[in-house]
């Protein structure tokens, strides 16, 4: 059977796939952008649930082998690359053979924000999510995946998860009102490149 590529219109912001990387889709069936959607999201459902069945330290959630092992579980129902750093080049993120080092570098730091209290709790989460979506570490997903990881880290310190804007990680019946989100989303993250960390501060408890 010869699998035909899915074509995906990606919303404003989104890293796009490449024809080796759309090879990746697990799932024959799935025909449109929608069907996608809800694949992934009943996966990602599964993967929270995975990720709040044990109490982690802090040091075994700032860990390369964690990072890979969520987006594993985020996505290994729909595409065969799930956990695995991409081997191409995008639009945003850094040259794909400096992934593990500017990840190793960005677990380190984050841990050493940890133990000397160099920032509020939603500071250290903002600046890790930040760092994490500016790597870039996997083919897609890296948005959804930088969130979760953030509210886990956040919830193993006895925090609440950021509500990251309206309905930007829900299944949102408005779509209006999730393309906003999402624009402010990316302009709080642009901001954050700058190193102006206010509008993103705000943004992840919107």
């Amino acid at each position: 059977m010869v699998k035909r590529l899915l074509k995906i219109d990606y919303p404003f912001g989104a890293t796009t796939l490449d024809p080796n990387e759309l090879e990746g889709l697990i799932t024959l069936y799935i025909s449109s952008q929608g069907e996608l959607h809800a694949l992934e999201q009943e996966n990602i459902i599964e993967a929270k649930l995975w990720a709040q069945n044990k109490k982690r330290s802090n040091e075994e959630i700032l860990c390369d082998t964690f990072v890979k092992k969520l987006h594993l579980h985020m996505f290994q129902n729909v595409w065969k690359w799930a956990g695995v750093f991409r081997l191409s080049e995008k639009s945003i993120g850094v040259s794909w053979t400096q992934i593990p080092m500017e990840l190793k570098k960005l677990l380190d730091d984050v841990l050493f924000w940890i133990e000397h209290q160099s920032y509020s709790w939603d500071e250290i989460g903002a600046r890790f999510h930040h760092r994490l979506v500016l790597i870039h570490p996997f083919p897609n997903g890296n948005g959804r995946h930088a969130r979760l990881m953030t509210d886990i880290l956040l919830e193993a310190n006895g925090l609440g998860p950021f509500s990251w804007g309206w309905n930007l990680h829900k299944n949102s019946l408005d779509e209006d009102e999730e393309s906003m989100a999402r624009t402010e989303y990316i302009a709080a993250l642009r901001e954050a490149d700058q190193k102006k960390m206010g509008r993103l501060l705000r943004f992840v408890r919107s």
